[in-house]
């Protein structure tokens, strides 16, 4: 038996579309173990427990890879703290926790660097596999075939607010509003502030991100799909917030702002509950490890404290 840990992820972050992503402290825990037959499912709700399951899905597909044959699964959802289709990356938290379990059913015989390829296939792209897999702020490519990512040390000194509504934004309706040509203009506009915003994270300038976190390729077509973004966006940053974002495909909104203005998130809290807004706010720090996992009868606080190096 194997669990698995994985971090909430947050993509885009404004100007990086598709390339961009961030790891944040907000988990899934999953449960793994090969059993004599059958497959089982506990803890999913039960239009998720059967084997169109996400987790199943990318087990299966990292056992056909591999030409493995289980005898049966259990797969185990233990916590469940990042809402679906909210652009929070719980999806990404299924597939690579599916793959940490099938590569422990199998021996460990993929490294990370594989399985963080084979979730890239399944995904389509790295933004929010990456900072799963591996924490922190990544910025990741796709050139032909091959997935490069490089990890940015981001400078102390922020916090995170996800302002999370109560209702989903499903991807595919989030892709199909996107035109499929830009501006040149655009181009150079979103080139310019994802480049400032690495920077900005880099030497910690944060004063520069309500510039560098601006987009012109996807948010001001997903936004209209967001009843009252523009209210609650306007007041994150009427309130002090560094800059704002969509997180992914939406509906969350994503604030920043510096470790010592706690008042920030009182006032956005308020204000929602003012406007009857029934969205939930959380404040999170950023994940530097990425998913994590454990075997069965180590002590659980290794899984908690230390990065599981089998996988590595």
């Amino acid at each position: 038996m194997i669990k698995v840990r994985v971090p909430a992820t947050s993509a885009n972050m404004g100007p990086g579309f598709d390339t961009l992503g961030i790891a944040f402290n907000l988990y899934n825990i999953f449960e793994f173990s090969e059993i004599e037959n059958g497959v089982e499912f506990e803890g999913f709700k039960e239009e998720f427990s059967n084997k169109d399951n996400i987790v199943y899905k990318s087990m299966m597909i990292c056992f056909n890879k591999c030409n493995y044959i289980p005898r049966g699964l259990k797969i185990k959802l233990v916590e469940e703290n990042i809402p679906m289709s909210r652009g929070l990356g719980s999806s990404s938290t299924c597939i690579v926790a599916g793959l940490l379990g099938a590569n422990y059913i199998m021996g460990n015989i993929l490294s990370l660097e594989d399985l963080f390829k084979i979730g890239v296939e399944i995904e389509g792209h790295p933004d929010n596999i990456a900072p799963a897999f591996f924490g922190g702020m990544v910025v990741s490519v796709i050139e032909e075939k091959d997935v490069i990512y490089n990890k940015i040390d981001v400078k102390e000194g922020i916090n995170f607010v996800a302002i999370i509504p109560d209702f989903e934004l499903s991807t595919s309706l989030a892709r199909k509003v996107l035109p499929t040509e830009v501006a040149f203009k655009d181009a150079v506009y979103n080139i310019s502030r994802a480049s400032l915003m690495i920077s900005a994270f880099s030497n910690g300038r944060y004063e520069l991100l309500k510039y560098a976190c601006r987009d012109s390729l996807h948010e001001k077509y997903r936004s209209p799909l967001i009843k009252n973004y523009n209210l609650v966006y306007n007041k994150c940053i009427s309130s002090g917030a560094l800059s704002c974002f969509l997180s992914g495909a939406g509906p969350t909104i994503m604030a920043i702002i510096k470790n010592d203005h706690e008042e920030i998130v009182g006032n956005i809290k308020k204000f929602l509950k003012d406007e009857h807004i029934n969205w939930n706010v959380k404040e999170l720090s950023i994940d530097n490890v990425g998913a994590k996992s454990y075997k069965g009868g180590t002590n659980e606080r290794e899984f908690f404290n230390c990065r599981q190096k089998s996988f590595a």
